[in-house]
């Protein structure tokens, strides 16, 4: 007696079909899962075993062989526990196998036959859809699975549930999608007070999704202003959210089913290791640059990173995704983000008073901001010095625009992008052109390109910094709702570009 059901293991964001097998043939009773299975799904006999009694259902005294294919895919997670399960039960013609064939299944099994929410949903439905296949999975998952309105999903609690609805005793409901869940907690920028230069470089930042680097002494507010960033940027679209979302699926990050259509935000502390920041890890999970797709990766403490991490963002920030290679793992995740750095001017943070910098000054600033390597640092599109703010300030009533403000010209700068680059493929906003396209919509004036090209050979600017600097004033030319790219746009890019050193 044979039966089949299906599964999916995952490849980074990728959930590749897997066929779960079952035989039960004569010979001495054993129960044996193959298919090149880790720890986790080995076990799933045990906890197929324990549920199937719980339920009054005995396991025929045969050999009983689960073999999932393909064979060479390695298979890991408790995921495989309820379409094992099915294998099981309809190879011993307790349910239907041409109804088990036609779902895919997923979920882990109590010991008194409840199924327990897995990761991982969102992916596994959108393999489902184009299997056209249903799927049939936890009730907590039901709610993350059904965003994809391609496939059916089916939610059950328990894997007595599951058998009554296959021998039609009680049909499941297909699950309906969870709530978009908003941001109640955000944070406006009219809480801000003085720093209008760098809510400006945010701004900037916010409408063409430019790297930023900020520089400060302790206490300036550098750490407050990226707080606010993610309240200028416009919400995710339909496709983004599903994208990043499907990220956070196989990480555990959806809460209760729901899609969030804000930017994520992540600032991860800086005794991060490479495979927390990059992914890696067992299973090869996403790391943080993967989590921000989409969204906003601020990194507080910059230099303090380790270098060798640090160097590992050069690649991702140019291509946009970031393939983990392991011995048994080649995966491949996107990470489009918006990266935002904070760094004190050197390792006592006061660099610029004379009157509370260390004896060291100004080599300590050198050898602090030395870690940063020049690649690294040639990547990003804005660099800001930002300056404390008085105390006596700090009395004035806020006097800056507030966050819906500033958002509202961010959009418009984003929807003009989106006009501009509607048939361009992987290209949606301005820091994402290159070549020929970048030339031909971000081509400065005359007076504007004799600008550029003074800074270029005073300054010596790399290739890159060249076109970043274009990027920049293409962005600033949208704000102002500029057709195009002027001298003024070129000027305040550039200010941007070099640091207050590099000018004097």
């Amino acid at each position: 007696m044979t039966a089949r059901a299906y599964t999916v293991a995952f490849e980074g964001i990728d959930a590749r079909m897997v066929e779960v097998q079952c035989a039960v043939t004569p010979g001495l009773p054993a129960f044996t899962i193959v298919g090149l299975p880790d720890k986790a799904v080995s076990e799933a006999r045990e906890r197929v075993r324990a549920a199937l009694s719980a339920m009054s259902i005995a396991l025929p005294a045969k050999r009983i062989t689960v073999n999932l294919s393909p064979a060479d895919l390695p298979k890991e997670g408790s995921h495989f526990d309820l379409p094992v399960a099915l294998a099981v039960l309809a190879a011993i013609e307790i349910i239907p196998r041409d109804e088990v064939a036609e779902t895919v299944a997923l979920g882990e099994l109590s010991l008194d036959g409840t199924l327990v929410p897995v990761i991982g949903a969102l992916p596994a439905a959108m393999a489902a859809a184009e299997e056209d296949r249903a799927l049939l999975c936890p009730r907590a998952c039901g709610a993350e699975a059904a965003w994809v309105g391609a496939a059916q999903v089916l939610a059950a609690g328990s894997l007595a549930e599951v058998v009554r609805h296959y021998t039609g005793q009680a049909p499941l409901t297909p699950a309906e999608a969870g709530e978009v869940t908003g941001d109640p907690a955000a944070r406006d920028m009219a809480e801000v007070k003085g720093q209008e230069r760098a809510k400006r470089a945010l701004e900037i930042a916010a409408a063409g999704r430019h790297h930023l680097l900020m520089t400060g002494p302790p206490g300036s507010g550098k750490s407050m202003l990226a707080a606010r960033l993610p309240g200028l940027l416009p919400p995710l679209s339909a496709a983004e959210a599903l994208e990043t979302s499907m990220i956070h699926s196989l990480a555990g990050l959806l809460d209760n089913g729901g899609i969030s259509r804000v930017r994520p935000f992540r600032e991860p502390h800086h005794t991060a290791s490479m495979a927390a920041i990059v992914g890696g890890g067992k299973g090869a999970k996403p790391g943080e640059i993967s989590l921000a797709h989409n969204g906003v990766l601020f990194l507080d403490e910059f230099p303090e990173f380790p270098r060798q991490v640090l160097d590992t963002l050069r690649q991702p920030i140019e291509t946009g995704e970031v393939v983990v290679a392991r011995a048994n793992a080649h995966v491949r995740y996107p990470c489009r983000f918006l990266l935002v750095a904070a760094a004190n001017p050197c390792k006592c943070g006061y660099l610029t008073d004379p009157g509370r910098a260390c004896s060291r000054a100004p080599a300590c600033g050198e050898d602090y901001l030395g870690r940063i390597s020049g690649p690294l640092m040639d990547r990003f599109d804005l660099r800001l010095e930002v300056p404390p703010v008085a105390f006596s300030d700090l009395d004035l009533p806020a006097t800056g625009e507030r966050s819906a403000i500033i958002a509202a010209r961010v959009a418009a700068a984003r929807a003009a992008q989106a006009r501009r680059y509607a048939g361009a493929f992987g290209v949606r906003v301005n820091a994402d052109a290159a070549g020929a396209l970048l030339d031909e919509v971000a081509a400065p004036d005359a007076e504007g390109r004799a600008l550029l090209t003074r800074v270029a050979d005073r300054f010596g600017l790399t290739a890159r910094g060249y076109h970043r600097v274009l990027r920049v004033a293409r962005t600033i030319a949208d704000l102002a709702g500029s057709h195009g790219v002027r001298a003024p746009h070129v000027a305040e890019a550039v200010s941007y570009r070099l640091t207050v050193a590099a000018l004097a």
